[in-house]
């Protein structure tokens, strides 16, 4: 009898464990171009300043998921990240245009360079455009 026991137990836990397709995630992240940016000409030193993004979805399945933000030194990498439902009757979202933004945190006196994504190219390198902010330290 406890051999009995012994063994239903060891295949319970097994047939419990199994990996169905229903347990896969039915969605991915994907990051979205910055299609234009409002930023300061200057930045205070020891401030805060709104920076606005300007963002497309490409369809139906993607939706918002936050602000892609990477920091290196004074370097910032800035784009939109994206929820993308896996499905396949996505349809082509319209051409607009829709915006959020965050409050940057002006910390050092040097300058600072922004780099918003683009995109990629023809040949899948990633696209960037760079603006460098003086920081008035006065």
């Amino acid at each position: 009898m406890k051999k009995f026991i012994l063994l239903l137990f060891a295949f319970t836990l097994t047939t419990s464990c199994d990996i169905t397709e229903d347990d896969r995630p039915n969605f991915h992240y994907e990051i979205l171009a910055v299609e234009d940016f409002e930023i300061p000409d200057t930045f205070d030193y020891l401030s805060t300043h709104e920076i606005k993004l300007y963002y497309k979805l490409p369809s139906n399945c993607h939706t918002f998921g936050g602000i892609y933000f990477e920091r290196f030194l004074n370097e910032r990498t800035v784009g939109i990240q994206s929820i993308v439902t896996n499905r396949a009757n996505c349809l082509a979202n319209e051409d607009e245009l829709l915006e959020t933004s965050f409050n940057f945190e002006v910390i050092s006196k040097e300058n600072y360079l922004f780099k918003f994504y683009k995109g990629k190219d023809a040949n899948g390198n990633n696209i960037f455009e760079e603006v460098e902010i003086p920081v008035n330290s006065d």
